[in-house]
Parts: C-alpha cells; structure tokens; sequence
C-alpha cells in the first residue's frame, strides 16, 4: 500500500465543493497559504485526542458549540468573546453537573464554508450559485459575489489566526477565571423565568464559597484561572486543508493545521470521497456527522477507513436525526460499534435535524424540539449502556432571535426582530446557557443511576 499524501483527495469524488474559474489565481492562493504558518500544532491535537479518549470512557464531557458559519462581515473581538463567554459559562454548569471535566471545543477560527442543499437557488426568476460560506462566495445574491473566489481563502485565514490569537489570551489571561464565569451565570439566573436554575447557581456557589474558605484559592489559582479551548470546524473546503497540512516533526506524520478537530459532514461522508479519503490521512482527531441515512455497513466501513488502529479519541461521532427519531435510528449505529468493538466518543446535534420554517417564513429551531433530541440521546444511550458523551451545538453569544423558545420564550414574531445568520440559526446567549442547567439535569441524573447500580 502506498503512503497517504495529503492531495490524494484530488483523486477522488468531490462534492459540495466549487468549480473555480480561474485556475491560475488558485494556484496561486493554494501555494501562498502553504507557505503561512499553521494555526494550530500538533501537541495541541494530541492533548485534544487525549481528553476525547476520556470522554469515550465517561471520564469527561464535550462541549461543543460556536457559529453555524462564521462570516467576514461579523467578525469582531467582541463576538469572539462573547461565544467564549458562554461557552465557559456552560462549561461550568455542565462540569458540576456530571462532576467530570468539560472538554471545550468552539466552532470557531475555520468554520467558513457550509454544504448546500442545492448548488444554485433563485430568486425572482434569477438563478445563481448558492452561498456557501464566506471562505468561498459572497452572501449577497449577485452574480460578482456568488462567484466563487480564491482570495477568500487567504482573508479566512488572517480571520481564524486572529480568532486564535485572542481566544489563547482569553483562555490563559484571566478572563476565564471560575469566579469571574459563575458571576456572570448569576446574572442569568435572576430573572424570575430562570427560577428554576437557581438552585443549581446557588450550589456552584456554596461550592466556589467553601473552595475560598478551605484556602484553595490561592493553591489552585492557575487551574482556577485558565482553561484549554480547541477549535474545530468542517473540513470542506479541501484546497484550503491541504494547503495548512503540515508533516509533524516529531512523528513524521500530518497534521490539518487549520484546527485542532474537524470534522467530514452527513453529505460528505461517502467512503470512497474526497472528504474521508483527506481525514483518514491527518493525525486531528475527527468527527462524522451521522444523520438518518447511515446504514450500518457504512458507518462499519468509515470507521475502518477513518480510525483503522482502533485508537480511543481519534473518531467523535455526531448524532443528528431531529427530535423524535433517535430512538429509530441511534440504536443501530451504536450496535454496529459494539459489534465491532470500536473506539468512538458519541456527542449530540441536536440543531440539524431540527430545521423548520416558521410561519413568518424564517427558516428556525425549537428550543423544545432541541431539549427533546438531547434528553432521546441519553435515554438511547442508558438503554444501550452506551456513553453519551457530548453536545454540538450552533450557537453565538450574541442576543440574536433565530431560535424560538427558552425562559425569554422567543416567538415566531420576534424573528424578525435580530436575525443576524448568515446560515442557519443559532441558540442565543440565554437559550445556549439554559441548555446547559437542563443537560446538567441529565448528567446528574444519569450519574446518580449509575452509582445506584454499583452500589447494588
């Protein structure tokens, strides 16, 4: 067998990718960016792959969670932030939920090209190409923008090193200290329509209160303090990945240099692809969609292509079915693991298959239909005795009205009010941080299951 090179793909079906017509200015991009730095190292993957191998065990939790597509127009240090923000906020609530730690991984610094349903769409009877993301064409609906353009790929770049370079700052510079993060959830919980989360608050506090009194503080300033953030995104724009891939010094294999994790989408996971045949190839641990089209055989198939050592952390399957149908599909695909005894860490998505188009025509997701998929996750999972290990979720930490529902209970005429998406909905700061107290519920109670068992 001959060794995997990093432009195999090219040898492969494409899909959902764009036909650019200017094959010199490609090139020319391509090799542009192959000479940058790249974003993320190898360490930091292998860390990455590690805690994912506890998460596989039950030892640990993924959370997941950051923009449907990130766009050029909305970037902003203030965005970045605020995404984090949440994202540590839930953090917390879910680790004194499970009482395992939190493994966060932001959708964020790469998550730039999205798959469509349709290659082109119409409007007043004028067809163009559809968007797919900013790392490719241009949002509005003229045929200059929708033109698919290298230079992109190069702009997306300083976008996600930027990205990188304050989310590391946030992480170790204080921002993300313990007391700092539940101050803000105890803003959230104020609000009479959060009533039913305060216990849950006021518990972290006694916790954070006794830490301070038994003078832990100080001894744990720097754990208390600071916090590892991974970034992921879907690896679909695959002359951009080749571009960062980067051979490893120290182990003589490649690296996506584009983000810690990434991930092959449900309409890009064909075996024989050009998607699976680029992921098999890098060291990052890797995700696949999984949606109600895979059959066994070829979930069988890809993990044998994507993770053939069997190794704990490399391969994250993402569960995405729509709510009131994990129970019909979930259960197979976590038999086809067991059958052949694999090493997978099962997270949720419960955003994609929970799309609708609500009556004052916004395409958005039910905070209830969201919960339910989640809570059908776990249950399927108890049953199985199987490892819910995560939740992906598209999010922002802005006060945007995409999603209907949560305790501020967003209607179908309040969409209109700040949808911002480029793409496709996203939780609020308030729903995401609501999530969070409810799958914290589901930890604990399933933690309380299981030591019930043990103790007989």
């Amino acid at each position: 067998m001959t060794e995997w090179q990093k432009s195999d793909w090219r040898q492969k079906p494409r899909v959902q990718m764009p036909d650019y017509t200017d094959g010199a200015k490609l090139n020319a991009v391509e090799a542009k960016l192959s000479s940058y730095p790249p974003l993320v190292f190898a360490g930091e993957a292998r860390k990455l792959k590690a805690k994912l191998a506890a998460v596989s065990r039950g030892e640990a939790f993924l959370l997941q969670g950051g923009d449907c597509a990130e766009s050029f127009g909305e970037f902003s240090a203030d965005n970045i932030r605020d995404t984090f923000k949440v994202m540590l906020q839930m953090a917390m609530v879910l680790t004194y939920g499970a009482k395992v730690p939190v493994v966060k991984v932001g959708r964020m610094a790469g998550q730039m090209a999205k798959p469509r349903s349709a290659p082109t769409e119409t409007v007043n009877g004028v067809e163009l190409p559809s968007y797919r993301g900013d790392i490719i064409n241009g949002f509005d609906f003229t045929p200059e923008d929708r033109i698919p353009d290298p230079d992109r790929m190069l702009q997306a770049y300083t976008q996600a090193a930027a990205t990188l370079n304050l989310l590391r700052a946030f992480s170790t510079g204080g921002y993300a200290d313990l007391h700092k993060v539940h101050s803000w959830t105890l803003g959230f919980v104020e609000s009479p329509e959060a009533e039913r989360y305060r216990e849950l608050a006021n518990r972290i506090s006694d916790t954070l209160d006794f830490m301070n009194a038994a003078g832990m503080r100080d001894e744990a300033a720097h754990a208390m303090q600071t916090v590892d953030f991974y970034t992921s995104h879907e690896a679909l724009l695959l002359e951009y990945e080749e571009a960062l891939c980067r051979m490893d010094s120290t182990s003589g294999k490649w690296l996506a240099g584009s983000g810690h994790m990434i991930w092959i989408g449900d309409r890009t996971r064909q075996p024989d692809g050009a998607h699976v045949e680029f992921c098999k190839g890098v060291i990052n641990p890797i995700g696949l969609k999984c949606g109600p089209s895979m059959t066994s055989g070829h979930l069988k198939s890809l993990m044998q292509s994507l993770n053939p050592n069997n190794e704990e952390g490399r391969l994250t399957l993402i569960a995405r079915f729509g709510a009131g149908s994990v129970g019909e599909h979930l259960p197979r695909l976590i038999k086809a693991v067991q059958e052949e005894g694999a090493n997978v860490t099962w997270t949720c998505d419960p955003m994609h298959g929970n799309t609708i188009k609500s009556t004052s025509g916004y395409k958005t997701r039910p905070f209830d239909s969201v919960l339910r998929e989640v809570r059908e996750f776990f249950a399927v999972h108890n049953a199985e005795g199987s490892v819910p290990g995560g939740v992906h979720f598209e999010m922002t930490g802005k006060d945007v009205t995409e999603c209907t529902g949560g305790v501020r209970a967003v209607t179908d005429e309040d969409l209109s009010s700040r949808y911002h998406t480029a793409c496709d909905p996203r939780l609020n700061a308030s729903q995401s941080l609501e999530l969070a107290f409810l799958v914290a519920e589901e930890l604990s109670a399933r933690r309380e299951k299981l030591a019930n068992v043990a103790n007989g």
